[in-house]
């Protein structure tokens, strides 16, 4: 079983919503993979700050 480096994580971590998830990789994935969404980690930080993680959202900003 892998440890979760948790404060290596929070270090590059580009997310600015405040959430218990940051630096838990593996928790946050799960959590926006249910919603339909993509993580914060997928996006430039422009685009992540409005806090719209669909998928729409990132093939948008692709082209």
């Amino acid at each position: 079983m892998a440890i979760c480096q948790k404060e290596e994580n929070q270090q590059v971590c580009n997310c600015s919503y405040p959430c218990d998830k940051k630096g838990m990789c593996c928790e946050c994935v799960l959590y926006h993979r249910k919603r339909g969404e993509l993580p914060a980690c997928y996006f430039p930080d422009a685009a992540e700050r409005t806090y719209d993680r669909s998928i729409a959202h990132y093939m948008r900003i692709q082209k």
